[in-house]
């Protein structure tokens, strides 16, 4: 008997063969989850329309078959913690098995940044009215608290101290991951 086949978001082929679907959190597939929502990031226009950050994002032709996703992700210590694309290739696309880890949450907070915010000023920077320069300060995801880094003649200046800074951070974020290439690559994210 053949395995029961539906598409999703167009594209993409469950194959699994099993009920993946229920009412039940406990009883819906793990797996499956992190496939359609990962599919959704990059093939849904709701999902594009609140984020747009993911406009031109892809998945590669072989995890558009749920089991072979399934498969290397079973491979993977992922419970607790969220599909990452872009940490191992930095501005990334293609979610696949070369470009993909599972991070813990608290990291994939600390890696994201919101250019937006910035105006047009580099990360990490705002200009001081009072003081008439540009001040660089940096989340501290370990004591939970802003610390400011100084003021500076220049926004470029501020921005390389707010980079030092987080660098620091991706270090010691570093020193305690499981993944040995979650850990290179965020030692090397700052440099």
């Amino acid at each position: 008997m053949d395995t029961p086949r539906y598409i999703v978001y167009g594209v993409a082929t469950n194959d699994a063969g099993y009920p993946v679907h229920s009412r039940d959190p406990r009883r819906r597939c793990p797996y499956f989850s992190v496939w359609t929502n990962m599919l959704s990031r990059c093939y849904g226009a709701a999902y594009q329309a609140r984020q747009p950050t993911y406009k031109g994002c892809t998945v590669c032709a072989t995890w558009l078959r749920f089991s072979a996703f399934k498969t290397w992700m079973e491979g993977q210590v992922w419970s607790g913690k969220q599909l990452d694309k872009d940490l191992l290739v930095l501005g990334n696309k293609q979610y696949s098995p070369e470009t993909c880890v599972f991070v813990d949450r608290r990291v994939n907070a600390f890696l994201t940044t919101r250019t937006a915010a910035c105006g047009t000023m580099p990360l990490g920077v705002n200009w001081d009215k009072k003081a008439l320069k540009a001040r660089a300060r940096c989340s501290n995801p370990f004591t939970r608290k802003l610390e400011h880094l100084g003021f500076f003649d220049t926004a470029d200046e501020a921005h390389e101290a707010w980079r030092t800074r987080k660098h620091e951070l991706a270090c010691h974020y570093a020193d305690i991951q499981d993944d040995p290439r979650v850990a290179s690559a965020l030692r090397t994210r700052y440099l």
